[in-house]
C-alpha cells in the first residue's frame, strides 16, 4: 500500500490491497485484541481498529478492513478510514437537516412572494442556513486535520501487521 500523502487525507479514504499471503493468514495476524494504543475488533472477516480510551478525542479515525480470497495463497484487503460511525452519522443528519429547511424556506418564500406577501424573513432564515451549512463544513475539516496524525498511525499500524512494505 502507498504511504498516505501527507498534505491531503481525503473525508473517508478508501483503498484496495492485493496481498500474496492466504485469507486466513492475515486474519490470524490481528487476533491479537489490544495492541497500544490500538483495539483490535475481529467478526468473520472484518476487522475494526481503533484507538484506546487514553488516546481516543471527538475526531479521533477508526479504520474498518475486510478481507476476501482471491485465490488459495492471494487476498484483497478493502480498508476504509473514517471517524466514528455514531459522529458520522450525527454529522450528516445535520448537514441533511439543513437542507431540507434550505429548501422548505425556500418554497415558503417563493410562495410569500407569488401571493405578494412579505418573505424577508425566510430570506434571511436561507442565509442563516447557508452560513450553518458553511460551518459544519468548517468544523469537518478542523476535525479531519485533527484526526489526520492519528490516521497516520492507523496506516503505518496495518502495514506493520501485514509486513508491507
Amino acid at each position: 500500500m502507498k504511504p498516505l500523502p501527507n498534505n491531503d487525507i481525503a473525508l473517508r479514504p478508501r483503498f484496495q490491497l492485493d496481498i500474496n499471503k492466504p485469507k486466513q493468514q492475515l486474519l490470524a495476524a490481528f487476533d491479537i485484541k489490544t495492541k497500544p494504543p490500538f483495539l483490535i475488533n475481529k467478526i468473520d472477516d472484518h476487522i475494526f481498529i481503533k484507538f484506546n480510551k487514553e488516546k481516543i478525542h471527538f475526531w479521533s479515525p477508526q479504520l474498518h478492513l475486510e478481507i476476501t480470497k482471491k485465490s488459495p495463497n492471494t487476498s484483497k484487503i478493502y480498508g476504509l478510514f473514517g471517524p466514528n460511525p455514531t459522529l458520522w452519522t450525527f454529522f450528516m443528519f445535520l448537514h441533511f437537516g439543513v437542507a431540507i429547511l434550505f429548501v422548505t424556506l425556500s418554497v415558503w418564500a417563493y410562495s410569500s412572494a407569488s401571493l405578494n406577501k412579505p418573505y424577508y424573513l425566510q430570506l434571511g432564515l436561507m442565509v442563516a442556513m447557508i452560513i450553518l451549512w458553511f460551518t459544519l463544513y468548517a468544523f469537518g475539516r478542523i476535525g479531519r486535520k485533527k484526526g489526520k496524525p492519528q490516521m497516520h498511525m492507523l496506516n503505518e499500524f496495518i502495514n506493520t501487521i501485514l509486513d508491507i512494505s
